[in-house]
């Protein structure tokens, strides 16, 4: 089991952030950590009937699995590396595991038609 399988195996037993698996997550992910913490906070995790999106500082990002569209995820991690997320795809494993995901029922390819 990985760094990212314990602190997530933690939380979802702990049902909340507890100040032990907050550190937790932000020693394996820094401030990549500390954004998805604050995106869990501020309710940017959206579920909808197509996608998970987390809604960042300039876009809208699909997540899907372990998977995001954003340029840090393309460009920058090492995909071989369990432990290298981006911050959105860390936001969308908090949020299920605490149940903070604002769900929407309806297509997000609709929602993204007004945008």
């Amino acid at each position: 089991m990985n760094e990212v399988e314990e602190w997530q195996d933690d939380l979802s037993e702990a049902g909340e952030l507890t100040p032990s698996v907050t550190n937790r997550i932000l020693s394996v992910h820094d401030d990549r950590g500390a954004k998805a913490i604050e995106a869990v906070s501020e309710s940017r995790v959206k579920e909808y009937r197509d996608f998970t999106v987390v809604v960042g500082y300039d876009d809208e990002y699909v997540v899907e699995g372990h998977g995001c569209g954003c340029r840090d995820s393309e460009y920058n991690l090492d995909h071989d590396d369990p432990t290298d997320l981006c911050w959105h795809v860390i936001a969308v494993a908090i949020a299920r595991r605490v149940g903070e995901v604002d769900d929407h029922d309806m297509w997000y390819s609709d929602v993204r038609d007004f945008l």
